[in-house]
């Protein structure tokens, strides 16, 4: 991936719904001036979601994801229809395709259900508007539909600007960093170059914050842990923050006097994409596991596992080291949790770079929804190492979340 384009975990995701031959991928193609989506007349033709990254005007950089048709049948067509189902959580707003002659809303109104139970924006479009239907039991089924026909292209140009309003609306993630650094300042971003990083460039979270900074107007200093001292060393006055990577915490908060502010990629994107609030309750149900509890260590992305890898190696080691207890662990990657959450007692999750902000709000809300507690890699390391409570003075409000726990923490171990 070039530095140019734009990551597929930072754009708009826009997934397309309906039956089997409403002409889902026909409307794709209008959407996006583009022949991307297989289109016949034989029923079935998408199967698995297909993901397509693409710029769309007045849109911008979006992910576009063909389904199969939610009327599929048959013992394999229920699994289609199911992984269709599963994009839902990943979507920022959905596109429901049905056909203008169509009279029967059972499949669809099950899908509006779902997206309003999710609180996602969803847009009915009626394509093959070009035939002389008449358009009464639609309007009367749905409070909102747009009329289109993705053959002469009849209402897609006014289809693409209602989508890039609600997507302004609803497609919002947090800043990585620059709501909390001003024009000219100064941020000192650690990033040690291990075997596990991708050869001749950075990772995308460090990608990304240089860009956040950039973008705010601040000035990026980058240098391994190795070269720490010798950077700050060479800054006139101190640095207004420094980020650095998780792994290197233990070191870097004894170089970084401690009047300057800290924090991590993991701990910035926590913010960012997901719910730091949430993850910082979770870190704290540590004194409640007990021997032999069942820990889900989930990561969005599938890599190369080192020989000292974050997840697998160091952080059960760590975990053993602070607890004095053993924990039955096992390990997810990619898409989903693929694991029953009313047999795991912690979830450990990444710091989810390669996943959009839609997919873990999700899979904070299903460990919410299964009472279990969830952290990710930053805040647990964080806390492991005894700096959680340093790295989240940049952010006031979790600041003060994190000392109301703490002392309860305390009150509950005194009794």
């Amino acid at each position: 991936m070039s530095l140019q384009s734009t990551p597929r975990s930072n754009r708009a995701h826009i997934a397309i719904f309906g039956r089997r031959n409403v002409g889902k991928s026909s409307v794709i193609n209008a959407i996006s001036a583009q022949d991307i989506a297989l289109v016949s007349s034989e029923l079935g033709t998408t199967t698995d979601p297909v993901y397509k990254s693409m710029e769309i005007l007045p849109i911008g950089p979006v992910v576009l994801i063909d389904t199969a048709g939610i009327d599929d049948d048959g013992a394999l067509g229920k699994l289609r229809v199911s992984k269709t189902m599963s994009v839902i959580p990943k979507a920022d707003i959905g596109l429901i395709i049905i056909d203008v002659a169509q009279k029967d809303f059972s499949y669809e109104n099950t899908l509006i259900e779902e997206f309003k139970k999710r609180k996602k924006p969803y847009v009915v479009i009626a394509n093959k508007d070009d035939l002389e239907v008449k358009r009464e039991i639609i309007n009367e089924t749905f409070d909102e539909v747009y009329f289109v026909s993705a053959l002469t292209k009849q209402g897609i140009h006014e289809l693409k600007e209602v989508l890039g309003k609600k997507l302004v609306s609803s497609f919002s993630e947090k800043p990585i960093l620059g709501d909390i650094i001003s024009p000219k300042d100064v941020v000192v971003l650690v990033t040690p170059i291990d075997s596990a990083a991708p050869k001749g460039r950075m990772i995308l979270p460090q990608q990304q914050t240089i860009r956040d900074i950039l973008d705010h107007d601040g000035i990026v200093m980058t240098c391994k842990e190795t070269e720490l001292v010798e950077t700050l060393e060479s800054l006139k006055n101190a640095p207004s923050l420094v980020v650095t990577d998780s792994q290197a915490f233990g070191y870097v908060s004894k170089v970084v006097p401690r009047d300057v502010p800290l924090t991590s990629f993991s701990i910035l994107f926590a913010r960012h994409k997901g719910d730091l609030d949430t993850l910082i309750r979770g870190v704290f149900a540590i004194h409640d596991l007990k021997d032999g509890a069942h820990i889900l260590v989930s990561e969005g992305c599938t890599h190369h596992r080192q020989k000292d890898d974050i997840g697998t190696v160091k952080i059960p080691r760590w975990l053993k080291e602070h607890t004095k207890k053993e924990f039955d662990i096992d390990y997810t990657s990619g898409y989903g949790f693929q694991r029953d959450l009313d047999q795991i007692d912690m979830i450990i999750h990444c710091g989810a770079c390669m996943l959009n902000a839609s997919e873990m709000h999700h899979r904070i809300t299903e460990a919410r929804n299964h009472n279990v507690p969830i952290v990710n890699y930053g805040v647990l390391i964080a806390y492991l190492h005894d700096i959680l409570e340093r790295t989240i003075e940049p952010f006031k409000d979790s600041l003060l979340l994190y000392e109301k726990l703490k002392k309860e923490t305390l009150k509950s171990a005194d009794k």
